[in-house]
């Protein structure tokens, strides 16, 4: 006995020294719906710089096309977390979605490019509403105008600036509904006149075709315009409170490096936008552009979401009105950010 204590001495003198074993932290696996669009770049940013895991975040991520699209999923029963417009974010809950906006992602990204006859024709004249006319007139057809499906956050902007800032109406142009995909297809094949769309195809087109360029942002076409946002759904913020929690530190923390670091968040970005057919240049030019205005801050985007709603609600888009300070929950963005704040 006493020699079966001496060979195990040595290992026993290990395990005290090293401590009581430490269980591996538990990792929370959470599914993520997204578009490949900067507006969403703050994800792409966490997980390419390994936050998410250092996290203890198991963040199983699907593509979609378009808002429409995710909401459609939602409706199914899929997702845990997503990463798209206020627009769907809103249509979701008025189907009866349970979801809460937790934080914004952008605002003011979307602009109107035009190429071909219709940039020359805005050239020409200092009046939108003019120059939409002027092509009609020359062309003998109304512009088309690409852009996201209708009740997406770039469809409802160009709408609200053919309707309420123009006085045109939405009768004025041709509006061509497609995926994220197939807009800046359209716009370089010659196909559309335009498109009411964000970056990088703002961008993209602009470094591709000469005739392109930007004739309208979003500060006039819907001031103060909400974008992308992350939302939850409501089992899920009650079922992993300290995930999310976790994912709204890093969403605050991935929003710093896209205002300050664009350079450092460019390959991230790269990696998910473009299906990294898009230049590394051209992704960074475009984190830099006047449409790419990230932030967090729920509480800056209300105005403009009650704005916006109450327009989708006139328009039909919407099966019903929506309870504005129900869809929005900011208690978790106040809080991890009053905890950056003061550390």
């Amino acid at each position: 006995m006493l020699r079966v204590f001496r060979l195990m001495a040595p290992l026993l003198a290990l395990l005290i020294a090293a401590g009581p074993a430490q269980a591996a932290d538990p990792t929370t696996r959470l599914e993520v719906g997204y578009m490949p669009i900067l507006p969403v770049a703050q994800l792409f940013v966490m997980e390419g710089e390994g936050w998410t895991t250092e996290a203890g975040l198991e963040l199983e991520l699907t593509r979609f096309s378009s808002g429409p699209a995710m909401v459609q999923a939602l409706a199914s029963g899929e997702l845990d977390v997503m990463y798209f417009g206020i627009g769907p974010a809103m249509v979701a809950r008025a189907n009866g979605v349970p979801i809460k906006v937790l934080a914004a992602s952008i605002r003011e990204q979307i602009g109107l490019v035009a190429r071909g006859e219709l940039a020359d024709a805005f050239a020409r004249v200092e009046d939108p509403a003019e120059a939409i006319a002027r092509f009609t007139e020359t062309q003998d057809r109304k512009p088309k105008i690409a852009t996201f499906p209708r009740g997406s956050v770039p469809d409802t902007v160009l709408r609200y600036w053919l309707v309420e800032r123009l006085g045109v109406g939405e009768e004025a142009v041709e509006i061509v509904a497609m995926g994220a995909d197939r807009v800046q297809q359209a716009l370089l094949a010659g196909a559309v006149d335009g498109a009411s769309i964000l970056e990088p195809i703002l961008t993209t087109v602009q470094e591709r075709d000469d005739s392109a360029r930007v004739v309208a942002r979003a500060d006039e076409m819907l001031p103060g315009q909400p974008g992308a946002v992350l939302a939850a759904r409501e089992s899920a913020l009650a079922d992993h409170p300290e995930a999310l929690r976790a994912l709204m530190a890093l969403h605050l923390r991935a929003t710093e490096v896209l205002r300050e670091e664009p350079g450092r968040a460019a390959p991230h970005v790269r990696e998910f936008v473009g299906k990294r057919l898009i230049g590394l240049d051209t992704v960074e030019a475009a984190l830099r552009s006047p449409s790419s205005n990230y932030l967090a801050d729920p509480h800056a985007i209300l105005e403009a979401t009650r704005t916006m709603h109450d327009f989708q609600a006139a328009q039909g888009t919407l099966r019903k009105r929506v309870d504005l300070d129900a869809l929005f929950d900011t208690g978790l963005y106040d809080a991890v950010a009053e905890e950056r704040a003061g550390s």
